[in-house]
């Protein structure tokens, strides 16, 4: 039998349960989405399905409307059907995969899960998302049928973002039931997957509410305000800005509150069971209605000041009173912003002797042995806890990753000096000559077993590729310089890397993948351009480097910026030409000349699901000149059926390029860069997973191989000249009337729409692919002689925001 995911359903209508049924929307799965009926509906209303359906159509209402957006586009809500539990519950009974989102109250959940048994047809898979109830009590008495299809699938907010997908089998689950969701979770819904035990809120939740327990109750002892805990706890820790108090009032702290009292309240052997007792403070913002973002008040609120500007407040959690935020410094976080790597930074923050640095030593020491101490409690091996705060809290390297970095027997030596408790599996881990958690061997990545002894390798998919890992073999890195690697993936198909800040393009990346063509035409099969920069969505690349461009700009080197972007856009179409395959692995940020890298230079490209792409460059006062007016155009001409671009009307196609350029528009998901152009429906692949994004590029690059490929061939290419120009124009005018431009922006534009549409030749003109490159390159340098454009640059890479002048 080969198990299938045709229909699920989704019982529970808020915004978790929300969140799920449009990911698995997203995914292509038919789902029915189920709550209850009101309780206090009229006798009039009882007949009247639209009423009886009132919670779970305000829970789908939500959903749409939830910002960030849960659906990864609108359309998917088609997918979608509603219904309530008393009408529509016979309808479970199609379903091949039922998914519990209800309130967390066992026997709440024990009857609605024993109406379920008797209706679920034979082999449906049903799931429970609780975080606090063990699952053995909810399925205790029930069929042994059910229990071996009964299992925890534990997903966090909001479910789109969050990577983490947390599997907890039941005593009784069938192994192929496990293997299979692990299966479809990963493939599917683009999942990392964690492997749970039944214990009280499971990994993430039961790691994280005890280094957040630890923090709120130190920050009393120690006299330390939240921003400037957040601040400590943020970049230079490898975790998100929103560190600890940050994260809370996004969470709500009831939720919060909530999660501590289950840890507290189940685990009264946790030799840490302190740690997550609520502190009175906290108490009494909940008491207060004080819940966080959800209330406009938690740890921070904002407040306007005389001047009627926005200012952000901070709780004093001695006092009860707000005071202003402000930006907290210590010296060991102004030292760390003076290293490199995360390594250096997190060293530097613990290892200073500031009143800051003492803080996250005292907080880091304690959920450092605490980790280790849950081992096998919670998870079989320090993996699972690892990744579980990497996708789940965001952290971009896990606890017993960062205790590597901090250096294991350093750290345990300054415990003991200190009198603080030290886990008794890292004293034995150490006391056997191993002195870190993780290393790498032969390419493989290999994990310290905290119960067995001795290392193991880390488990990944098949899939999967971890260049950081395939580089530890310095065999594997053909080529590198500052900006870029060129990396063997095996099977004669090698990854050039970029890895500057953020990705950003410059001269040497650009020098770079000429030498990595040569390289690879004469030693490989194909080649996929790809990167994997921590943390989520992340940036394939943010565009060029633009502190480069407005140098020249400044100093006129007009003749140079003319001849760096021409060196860029013959780079590009070189490789798109070239005798061998190239798959571009796009993800995140895909912005500028890293759009351009992506629909100039690849055969086709293997996208993640999460997709913000785009051809930005008019904010800053500029045009893609790196083959991006040219490329586009002509992708959505390629997507035409064979022999048919002669015959269809070409304005359509103009006026979709030039919107997308024009208008900046940068896509919300992979979807959306499908209706904006930059990805074809034909011949790209959209994957959920963004961990299996090089090996599915790779997949790509063999199969091409496989079926003979044949090098693209340059063509001439027809387009709207003048004519089409004409309709721009017109718009432009009304936009500009309207307000809806600036009198730059119109000018921008109009040079724009000359450049797509080859200029003032006639409509259906065919060009060769130079004239449009030369048109881009001119327009380039001469938008560099615009006080205004230089203007919006400098203002860009001053606050990160784009200028409108």
């Amino acid at each position: 039998m080969v198990r299938k995911i045709r229909k699920a359903a989704v019982i529970g209508s808020g915004i978790m349960g929300g969140g799920i049924a449009a990911l698995l929307a997203g995914a292509g799965v038919k789902v029915l989405l189920l709550d209850i009926v009101p309780f206090n509906l009229t006798d009039e209303e009882k007949k009247d399905k639209a009423a009886r359906n009132r919670m779970v159509e305000a829970g789908m209402k939500a959903t749409l409307a939830a910002k960030p957006s849960l659906f990864m586009t609108k359309k998917d809500a088609s997918l979608i059907e509603l219904g309530n539990l008393e009408d529509d519950f016979n309808k479970l009974a199609d379903c091949d995969w039922i998914c519990e989102v209800i309130v967390e109250n066992l026997e709440i959940k024990r009857n609605l899960f024993k109406r379920i048994e008797g209706i679920r047809k034979a082999d449906a898979i049903v799931s429970s998302n609780t975080s606090g109830i063990p699952l053995a009590k909810i399925s205790d008495g029930f069929s042994a049928d059910f229990k071996a299809h009964f299992l925890g699938t534990h997903f966090f907010n909001p479910v789109r973002y969050m990577h983490l997908l947390e599997i907890i089998p039941g005593a009784e689950t069938k192994q192929e039931v496990l293997d299979f969701m692990a299966k479809f979770g990963e493939v599917m819904l683009g999942k990392g997957i964690v492997w749970a035990k039944d214990t009280p809120n499971f990994i993430g939740n039961r790691i994280g509410i005890q280094g957040i327990g630890k923090v709120l109750q130190a920050i009393m002892e120690d006299g330390i305000l939240p921003a400037e805990a957040d601040a400590l706890f943020g970049a230079s820790m490898g975790r998100p800005k929103t560190a600890i108090f940050g994260t809370a009032d996004l969470v709500g702290l009831d939720t919060m509150v909530h999660v501590a009292d289950n840890s507290y309240n189940l685990c009264p052997t946790d030799e840490m069971r302190d740690t997550v007792a609520v502190p009175e403070y906290l108490k009494k913002m909940v008491a207060n209605g004080q819940l966080g973002n959800k209330t406009k008040a938690g740890f921070y609120k904002k407040v306007k000041n005389e001047a009627g500007k926005n200012v952000k407040m901070q709780l004093n959690p001695a006092t009860g009173e707000y005071v202003e935020a402000g930006k907290p410094s210590f010296p060991c976080l102004d030292a760390a912003k003076k290293v490199a790597t995360l390594a250096e930074k997190v060293q530097t923050v613990v290892y200073g002797d500031d009143k800051g640095a003492k803080f996250v030593w005292k907080c880091s020491a304690n959920a450092m042995t605490y980790c280790a101490n849950r081992i096998p409690e919670i998870a079989d091996s320090l993996v699972e806890i690892d990744n579980a705060m990497k996708w789940g809290y965001g952290w971009e390297v896990g606890p017993f990753e960062t205790w590597d970095m901090i250096g294991v027997k350093k750290s345990v030596d300054r415990m003991k000096a200190e009198g603080l408790a030290v886990s008794p599996a890292v004293e034995k881990m150490l006391a056997s000559g191993a002195t870190s958690f993780y290393k790498v061997e032969n390419g493989k990545r290999l994990y310290y077993d905290l119960v067995a002894g001795g290392y193991k390798p880390v488990q990944v998919s098949e899939t999967a590729i971890t260049l950081a890992a395939v580089k530890a073999d310095p065999k594997k890195v053909a080529m590198t310089c500052a900006s870029a690697s060129l990396i063997d993936l095996g099977d004669d198909v090698f990854c050039c890397e970029f890895h500057t800040k953020m990705n950003a393009l410059n001269g040497e990346i650009i020098d770079f993948i000429g030498k990595a063509l040569e390289f690879v035409d004469a030693n490989g099969a194909g080649l996929v351009i790809g990167n994997q920069a921590p943390g989520m969505p992340g940036a394939f690349s943010a565009g060029a480097d633009l502190s480069f461009v407005l140098g020249m700009a400044k100093d006129k080197k007009y003749a140079e910026i003319d001849a760096f972007l021409m060196k860029a856009q013959y780079g590009l179409q070189n490789a798109r030409y070239s005798s061998f395959p190239i798959v571009a692995a796009p993800y995140g940020m895909v912005l500028g000349g890293g759009c351009e890298t992506c629909i100039g230079s690849a055969d086709k490209m293997v996208a993640h699901s999460e997709l913000y792409m785009g051809l930005v460059e008019i904010g800053v006062g500029l045009l893609p000149a790196g083959g991006g007016c040219l490329n586009l155009y002509k992708k959505m001409l390629n997507a035409l059926p064979a022999g048919s671009v002669k015959e269809v009307d070409l304005t359509k196609y103009y006026i979709s390029a030039f919107m997308a350029i024009a208008m900046a528009k940068v896509s919300m998901s992979a979807a959306g860069a499908v209706a904006n152009g930059h990805l074809s429906a034909q011949t790209d692949r959209i994957i959920f997973n963004r961990d299996l994004l090089i090996g599915e590029a790779k997949k790509e690059v063999l199969r091409m191989v496989e079926d003979g490929y044949a090098p693209a061939r340059k063509e001439k290419l027809r387009v709207v000249g003048g004519e089409g120009q004409g309709m721009i124009v017109a718009q432009l005018y009304n936009m500009l009337n309207g307000g809806f431009m600036s009198e730059y922006d119109a000018f921008l534009a109009k040079r724009i729409a000359f450049v797509i549409a080859g200029g003032d030749v006639k409509y259906g003109t065919e060009v060769e692919e130079e004239l449009i490159l030369k048109l881009e390159r001119d327009a380039f340098v001469d938008f560099l002689k615009e006080d205004k454009t230089l203007a919006r640059i400098e203002h860009m890479l001053t606050t990160g925001k784009p200028l409108r002048n």
